[in-house]
């Protein structure tokens, strides 16, 4: 691989401020970002990034290579936590490996936007629509974890039981997702004009908040490594070979239908993503035997450090290889 790549990666300020974060902990710093804060700026970049894709994808319009992709990405998002759900079994009970599996299901919002200012900063183009892929592969793993919980645990001799009202409402209407798809509508609705309007909020600022925002990525990563020590050689090899084999798959669709370079780095990532935020959250509430230090630390500490560095330039060397 072309470690040119890594390097353009590694230099852009965001993932040098997500260094600073985690340098920070391993030299006991005081530096601490207030609490209130990270959960704003995660708000404001899913609502720059949703209104900016629901501008684009009123560009583009509803065209087969959107439907196919959207349909891929639906696909993925079914997928991985059922494969993912099997071979976490072989070492973990059903709650843990399915909590799991559903982490590495659904995605990770801010490393989809690390890969898209990466994508940037080569000059490679991208379609503002894979926003809604990014959307639509929140939530479906939520749903399958909690059906393989449903399906391999047994409670007094029945199957165990969810209030599914919660679980839809949990998936779809965490706030996380609702202000994303709510942001693509309106930018859909509001098009040109829209954009226009609120350019020097969702432009101008965008970079500097994603910025700040990886350096406390940085500061809660290296604080949740101490977690790893739990986890054992298993699960840290798991947080790092399955995003690259979801990464792999994800490309061999990408190629299949034909989808342009910089797309295709997108879904990648959103296919060796993994979420910590909208599915921890959701299996705290309705699987709580499951270990939250297991598929939080996992996907914080290991995969999204991991993709964010090695993975995203690791991905785009894999897209001009085929593509070639």
């Amino acid at each position: 691989m072309d470690g040119s790549l890594i390097v353009s990666n590694i230099l852009n300020p965001p993932v040098l401020f997500f260094f600073l974060g985690m340098t920070a902990v391993f030299v006991k710093s005081d530096l601490e970002i207030p609490a209130p804060v990270p959960k704003l700026l995660s708000l404001y970049l899913l609502f720059a990034i949703g209104f900016k894709g629901g501008v684009e994808l009123i560009k583009s319009g509803i065209t087969q290579e959107v439907v196919l992709t959207l349909f891929a990405a639906m696909l993925m998002a079914c997928f991985v936590p059922i494969y993912t759900f099997f071979i976490l079994k072989l070492k973990l009970d059903t709650y843990d490996a399915a909590a799991i599996a559903a982490t590495y299901g659904s995605i990770s919002a801010v490393t989809f936007i690390t890969a898209s200012a990466f994508l940037s900063e080569l000059g490679i183009a991208f379609d503002g629509y894979m926003v809604a892929a990014l959307a639509l592969m929140e939530s479906p793993a939520i749903i399958v974890g909690l059906i393989l919980v449903n399906i391999f645990t047994v409670e007094q001799g029945k199957p165990r039981d969810f209030v599914w009202s919660e679980v839809l409402q949990e998936a779809f209407l965490n706030s996380s997702v609702f202000l994303l798809v709510g942001s693509l509508v309106i930018g859909f609705l509001t098009g040109e004009h829209g954009w226009k309007v609120l350019e020097p909020f969702t432009q101008g600022m965008f970079y500097g908040v994603l910025t700040f925002f990886l350096l406390d990525m940085g500061l809660v990563a290296a604080r949740r490594i101490k977690d790893l020590q739990k986890t054992g050689f298993f699960l840290i090899s798991f947080a790092i070979l399955i995003p690259i084999l979801n990464a792999g798959i994800g490309l061999l669709i990408a190629r299949f239908i034909s989808m342009p370079k910089g797309d295709a780095l997108l879904f990648a990532v959103l296919c060796a993503s993994a979420s910590y935020i909208a599915v921890p959250a959701a299996m705290r509430m309705t699987v709580p035997e499951a270990n939250p230090s297991l598929y939080v630390s996992t996907a914080l500490a290991v995969t999204f450090p991991f993709n964010i560095i090695v993975g995203i330039p690791l991905y785009l060397y894999g897209i001009n290889l085929l593509w070639r």
